[in-house]
């Protein structure tokens, strides 16, 4: 049981509403701990000043947080995912009370939210100058004292800070949902429908096959690849590690035996976690 769950703050954040999300999923009751950085949120597991902490790992509309895969991949060295939990995401846009459509010559959120408004945005302010900042929760506290800016957030950032409501749903597509990792210090123990994540690399780059030959043996085992994608080493250019969704836990016998032959033929190999797979509302 988590005492002390960490996300990426401050209140008004879906990561928040995540955070709320999986608490309540899981039957406790922690206290919320607000950080603002998605690093910051992992390392303060890392360091064991947090339980646990959620972090934003895919969007189906952005695709990979490269933030969250690069703290599991390159920095994490105590820390595994222990569950997920998926959020639908629903974008607003918000302004100080009184303020209307007319008076927006600014819209604020960060990168990943005004990316996903992109088309909306367009269509309907063109000429507004965009401003990046640190979460959609901050870009919302920072609207209210100002009269010709709109913020897009959460509707919970919306009741926090006292903000009046232009546009709702302004995604570009939907539905539009983020899946969240909980970070621990140790994963999940087996449930019996079980995700397994995986990092790996190879010393020689240009051998041929070797990726096709590591997912036979998922492959000719019945073991199913939900997804698989590379981050970059950060040692050279053009020299990547491989991450892979994989069905079931790593205790499982067929997926054991798997991942052991696998390891064998990798210079860089590493579970990020084995956990329940989000099995929905």
């Amino acid at each position: 049981m988590s005492a002390r769950l960490a996300y990426f703050g401050p209140p008004g954040t879906n990561a928040e509403e995540a955070a709320i999300k999986y608490s309540q999923a899981a039957g406790i009751d922690p206290e919320l701990v607000p950080i603002g950085s998605i690093t910051g949120v992992g390392m303060s597991v890392e360091s064991r000043d947090a339980d646990e902490a959620v972090m934003p790992i895919e969007n189906s509309l952005e695709g990979a947080v490269a933030e969250t895969l690069d703290f599991l991949v390159h920095t994490a060295k105590r820390t595994v995912i222990r569950d997920e939990v998926v959020l639908l995401i629903d974008h607003y846009l918000l302004v100080k009370p009184g303020v209307r459509a007319e008076d927006v010559k600014v819209i604020t959120s960060i990168p990943q939210a005004l990316a996903q408004c992109r088309g909306y945005i367009d269509a309907n302010f063109p000429k507004a100058r965009i401003e990046a900042a640190m979460s959609t929760a901050a870009a919302v506290e920072a609207v209210m004292n100002r009269d010709d800016a709109a913020a897009i957030g959460n509707r919970r950032a919306a009741d926090l800070y006292g903000a009046e409501t232009l546009a709702s749903q302004i995604q570009d597509r939907s539905p539009n949902h983020t899946r969240f990792v909980i970070v621990a210090p140790e994963d999940h123990e087996p449930t019996g429908d079980d995700r397994t994540s995986l990092a790996f690399a190879f010393a020689n780059e240009d051998r041929p096959g070797q990726l096709v030959a590591a997912l036979q043996e998922f492959s000719s085992r019945g073991i199913n690849l939900s997804k698989i994608e590379s981050r970059p080493s950060k040692e050279r250019l053009g020299t990547y590690i491989f991450l892979a969704d994989l069905a079931g836990h790593r205790t499982d016998p067929e997926l054991a035996e798997a991942l052991a032959v696998v390891e064998g033929n990798c210079s860089a190999f590493h579970i990020l976690g084995s956990y329940p797979r989000y099995r929905g509302e």
